[in-house]
């Protein structure tokens, strides 16, 4: 069976007791035209078994890596993005493995690419407003707003929430160049992935990146986030601030085919290759006995 041209990549760590196994596989049979693309960032628990028997359900399309520690969610999504672009992926996506998104947003989501042909970039947004069900932390909402609004100055657009983790590229040049060279950030990668793009697409449509207010959005306990991670938001902002400013005053043209002349003739930068990092790779039963054998 040919692969799936949409890829929906799952980061995870440590999430044996927040995995949503029954969900996923159920996602994966009603929508065979999407690949589920796990990415386990090093796990200390169980989560590599329960991704394991995920990818072994029958007449679904689902595989899995394996970081060999954990490098943090940016590298996590970067890596399986890479990837699946690499491997011919037209639409891809990432998503939170907690599912505080409901998986029934990804087609909303590929709904809107299809309708508005110069969207590179569909964000989700958790807007409380009538008719959304948004539940979400109070304290953890008011230091979202700050830290949405620090963002929003940072990257010169109306952003209203840059850390929802759910979003969906069109893969072209643009948005390929996002995802090329490691972020600043292990968790506010999200910011320097907008401003990325933002730098090679300075005069991009109005419609080239859409918000769309989530429908419903659940705050689930258990979130890697810790408290500090807010205390030194305002360092990464500056950092991602600075890295961005840089790409600003660089040609956005000769950037990108630099970046491509790098890519191609530096094997290296590949973040598979030059790290070692994806020590286990699993597309089918076969793959599944052969890691369960090693383990």
């Amino acid at each position: 069976m040919n692969r799936p041209t949409q890829t929906l990549v799952i980061p995870c760590y440590n999430e044996s007791m927040r995995l949503p196994v029954d969900e996923l596989i159920q996602f994966a049979r009603q929508s065979a035209d999407w690949e589920l693309f796990f990415v386990d960032d090093g796990s200390a628990d169980n989560t590599w078994d329960l991704l394991l028997s995920i990818v072994a359900c029958e007449e679904i399309c689902a595989r899995a890596i394996r970081l060999e520690c954990n490098y943090g969610k940016a590298e996590a999504v970067r890596c399986g993005i890479r990837t699946a672009i690499s491997e011919g992926a037209q639409i891809v996506a990432y998503w939170d493995a907690d599912l505080a998104t409901p998986l029934n947003e990804v087609e909303r989501f590929h709904a809107i690419l299809d309708q508005h042909p110069t969207c590179d970039i569909v964000l989700g947004s958790r807007i409380r407003i009538l008719g959304c069900v948004i539940e979400r932390r109070f304290v953890r909402h008011l230091l979202g707003r700050t830290f949405a609004t620090a963002a929003s100055l940072i990257l010169g657009i109306p952003v209203y929430d840059t850390q929802c983790g759910a979003k969906m590229f069109r893969v072209n040049a643009k948005t390929r160049f996002i995802f090329e060279s490691p972020f600043c950030s292990r968790w506010l990668f999200d910011v320097e992935a907008i401003g990325r793009y933002l730098a090679v697409a300075p005069t991009a449509n109005p419609l080239a990146l859409i918000e769309v207010p989530l429908r419903k959005w659940n705050d689930v306990a258990g979130s890697k986030i810790a408290a500090w991670t807010f205390i030194t938001a305002g360092f990464h902002l500056l950092k991602i601030w600075r890295r961005l400013h840089r790409l600003k005053l660089s040609d956005s043209s000769q950037l990108m085919a630099e970046r491509a002349t790098l890519a191609e003739h530096s094997p290296s930068r590949s973040f598979i290759a030059e790290s070692s990092i994806c020590v286990r790779k699993v597309q089918n039963l076969d793959d599944v006995a052969e890691s369960q054998a090693t383990q």
